[in-house]
């Protein structure tokens, strides 16, 4: 199972707000030009931000803003906000066999581990904040 595109959408939209904001109204129409998606997709996920109290967007072409520090906004926090992933990461196949003894025990075998590659994931993107990209960006545009 693949993580959705919609975090590292979400995380392109925020970034392209922080770049751009301070020189440019920055409305859905204009971060879909840099995310190169459809604007509506756009829209969606700044509701998702919204709603995670991340940016604030002014009504019609009004654009939208980081309303919280970016260095309290985590790529986990993110990661949450727009629903990446449905569920746990791994999704399990259906139905084992109860009769195979690999079948019957294959949970009790991988169940953890998978959880622990997830719980993994999810602290290290719990050590990044938007701040951090945002030097990051910064250096690599000089």
């Amino acid at each position: 199972m693949k993580i959705t595109s919609r975090f590292t959408v979400a995380v392109h939209t925020l970034l392209t707000i922080c770049f751009f904001g301070d020189k440019n109204k920055v409305t859905s129409e204009f971060i879909a030009s840099s995310v190169r998606v459809n604007p509506v997709v756009i829209r969606r996920t700044l509701l998702s931000l919204k709603a995670a109290g991340m940016v604030e967007v002014k009504a019609g072409s009004g654009g939208a803003s980081i309303i919280k520090d970016l260095k309290d906004i985590t790529l986990y926090d993110v990661y949450r906000a727009v629903d990446s992933v449905e569920g746990d990461l791994f999704h399990f196949h259906e139905n084992p066999n109860p009769a195979c003894p690999v079948g019957r025990n294959i949970h009790g075998v991988l169940d953890s581990h998978l959880a622990d590659a997830q719980a993994a994931m999810e602290n290290e993107l719990k050590k990044v904040t938007l701040a951090d990209l945002t030097k990051q960006l910064d250096a690599k545009i000089g």
